[in-house]
């Protein structure tokens, strides 16, 4: 076996940046070992196909026919589909996400990321990265059926900033799930009932089948505090830009809203690993199992 051995500095300034670059790598491989199974399962589980893209499909059909049925504008046929599609990102947020630490230690993983040398934050990432690819392809699926199926036709006059917007708005929206990853192991048993509580309540708060403005002054409530309903809007204003669709507030002001819950969702998640990681070590009871 090869000894290790530092690489050589010949002064403290090198040395540091030798040891903050080998911080970087390791943190970077955390990142990719994380994200990598989940990539790679979207070809490992061809069931889950079926599960996440037509089962969901069947709720985003009902209320389409509900609205043909009251012969309501195509425009929210479009707004069913759209909204379905970003469903799954929220159910891979509370499941794949938040969840995911209390599931680690009732399988007894957890002690490993406490004594790994690398940073939670980055593991969350991995996580964070791999289902974000992984729920990419069910949302095409379900916007490229949707859209095929029900004749659903787009006006966007600004495909980069729909993109742009879409990405903005899966920032705030996965780091609700580094923060909520925290509280959820803090809780401890609580928390399969607390990700179910927020599954259903989240989809009527986030306008995912009706335009959000039709919940009128509590419309403000989920701008200010659910990424979901706030991209959501956004998007549908850029998909929707040449049929007059109002949205709650103009595209500018949700994009800055957007950016303002990144901010605020990472740092926050940031403080609660930090004080998740101290109560680890001085209380030695989060990775016990049944605790």
């Amino acid at each position: 076996m090869t000894a290790y051995r530092a690489a050589p500095a010949t002064n403290a300034r090198e040395a540091a940046e030798w040891s903050t670059g080998r911080v970087i790598r390791t943190n970077l491989r955390a990142v990719v070992g994380r994200a990598y199974p989940r990539v790679i399962g979207l070809t490992r589980e061809p069931s889950w196909l079926f599960f996440e893209i037509f089962l969901p499909f069947l709720a985003v059909s009902a209320f389409v026919f509900v609205y043909r049925a009251l012969e309501a504008p195509e425009e929210y046929i479009g707004f069913v589909v759209l909204g379905g599609a970003l469903t799954a990102f929220w159910l891979n947020v509370v499941w794949m996400m938040a969840a995911q630490f209390y599931w680690e230690k009732d399988q007894g993983n957890l002690e490993l990321y406490f004594t790994a040398p690398m940073h939670l934050m980055s593991i969350l990432a991995g996580m964070a990265i791999g289902g974000l690819v992984m729920t990419s392809s069910r949302a095409l699926a379900v916007i490229g059926i949707g859209s095929l199926l029900y004749g659903v036709t787009y006006d966007i006059e600004q495909p980069l900033l729909l993109a742009g917007v879409f990405l903005l708005t899966m920032i705030p929206l996965y780091g609700m799930g580094m923060l909520f990853a925290s509280l959820f192991l803090l809780w401890g048993r609580e928390a399969y009932h607390l990700a179910e509580l927020l599954q259903e309540p989240i989809y009527f708060l986030g306008g995912v089948n009706f335009p959000l403005r039709a919940i009128g002054a509590v419309a403000g409530v989920v701008i200010a505090t659910l990424p979901l309903g706030v991209g959501l809007d956004a998007l549908r204003q850029l998909a929707f830009s040449g049929s007059g669709v109002q949205g709650v507030l103009p595209v500018d002001t949700e994009v800055l809203i957007l950016a303002l819950m990144g901010v605020i969702f990472l740092v926050a998640a940031r403080l609660a690993l930090r004080y998740l990681e101290h109560l680890a070590r001085r209380e030695g009871r989060l990775t016990l199992r049944w605790q």
